[in-house]
């Protein structure tokens, strides 16, 4: 068995939680971590899962692999520990490894591991063997209801009125590191992307404001010396408009593949 912890309980660690309280082969959850216990006491008692809450900083002793599902800013508090002690951080807030390539390092040097999932996006199995090629562009364009970009630091650059918009408008266009600055809380799939093809300097990404869509749209083109192609997902949005309820399945799918016996996809 794999003792899990899972780091944050918001919309997608509550997802995971749940879950995981259900049961998945190979897999215990061993504790959770969140900022406010009573209120994540209160949680567990809705979902009916009995596990132990502790302080982000107690969870590294109790489990053999970590979900971070926690605002960015908390990432490096949450991995050192498992890194440290050579063990998995399944890392959702992607943005946050550009602004800490030293726990990189760290796994390197302890024989630790970082996997980021899938998450919300599309093709990064097909994007990562064309990266063993030459991958000569790469772009994305997500479009989210005006409600999934609300407080993205870079919405000020742009000045877009969010409330106001009638029609879509782009609010940004640059690299996927760009973009992780920009949008934290909006674009871990740009760097996840990013991270399986050319790098965060050689991604592009167009960002939408789009007040005709539902769902939080994702689309990727790419050119390469093996295969070109052309891929859009339209995610339902979980209860927080900013992710998609496929995130924490993505997380599950991993952590299923990890004692399966038969495993589809690099």
């Amino acid at each position: 068995m794999t003792r899990v912890a899972v780091a944050g309980l918001g919309a997608i660690g509550r997802s995971l939680v749940a879950r995981l309280g259900r049961g998945v082969p190979g897999i215990e959850l061993a504790a959770v971590a969140a900022r406010d216990a009573e209120a994540a006491a209160a949680t567990l008692r809705d979902l009916g899962v009995d596990v132990q809450i502790v302080a982000i900083d107690e969870l590294e002793p109790l489990a053999d692999l970590v979900v971070e599902c926690a605002p960015a800013a908390l990432l490096p508090a949450i991995a050192e520990p498992f890194l440290r002690s050579g063990k998995e951080v399944v890392v959702l807030s992607a943005g946050a490894l550009l602004e800490h390539p030293h726990l990189v390092d760290l796994a390197a040097e302890h024989a630790g591991r970082i996997s980021v999932p899938t998450g919300a996006l599309l093709g990064l199995d097909a994007v990562g063997a064309a990266a063993e090629g030459e991958i000569r562009s790469l772009r994305l364009t997500t479009r989210k209801p005006p409600a999934g970009l609300a407080g993205a630091p870079g919405l000020e650059a742009s000045g877009v009125d969010l409330e106001a918009l009638t029609a879509p408008v782009r609010v940004f266009a640059g690299t996927a590191r760009e973009a992780a600055h920009g949008f934290p809380a909006n674009l871990n799939v740009a760097v996840a992307l990013a991270l399986a093809g050319p790098g965060p300097d050689r991604t592009e990404v167009e960002v939408w404001a789009d007040p005709s869509v539902t769902r939080n749209t994702h689309t990727i083109v790419m050119e390469s010396d093996v295969a070109d192609l052309t891929m859009t997902i339209e995610n339902v949005p979980s209860e927080n408009p900013r992710t998609g309820r496929i995130t924490a399945l993505s997380v599950i799918s991993l952590l299923r593949k990890r004692g399966a016996p038969l495993r589809v996809g690099t």
